[in-house]
């Protein structure tokens, strides 16, 4: 009895990973050891590089609105704390926005929470 390796599969899959690795630097690019070792390093960095993008925007965004709160005589936490208590519920992406774009209802949004 002959063999099966089930050859097509296993071409599949080897061809999945050297689609993945183009593009890469040397031996990385074409042979399939060193490509499955460099596509799942990258992987691996991409997945925490998707989390560490939603932490990078949440202080990019809490840093714009300190800046603009400072400018309207207010701190940042004062200035949360206060649009929470006046039920105020603009999330930190929309105040960084109002912040930057649209600075007059920025100015309002603190008057309200100075009181």
């Amino acid at each position: 009895m002959t063999r099966a390796t089930n050859n097509p599969a296993s071409r599949r899959r080897r061809k999945k990973i050297l689609e993945n690795a183009k593009g890469y630097y040397g031996a990385r690019k074409s042979r399939i050891r060193l490509a499955t070792e460099a596509t799942n390093r990258a992987m691996a960095f991409a997945f925490r590089g998707r989390k560490e993008k939603k932490r990078d925007f949440r202080s990019l965004w809490i840093v714009r609105i300190s800046a603009a709160a400072k400018i309207n005589g207010i701190s940042y936490s004062s200035l949360i704390d206060g649009l929470k208590k006046n039920n105020i519920i603009l999330n930190r992406k929309v105040l960084a926005d109002l912040a930057v774009y649209d600075a007059k209802v920025f100015t309002e949004l603190a008057e309200m929470a100075k009181k």
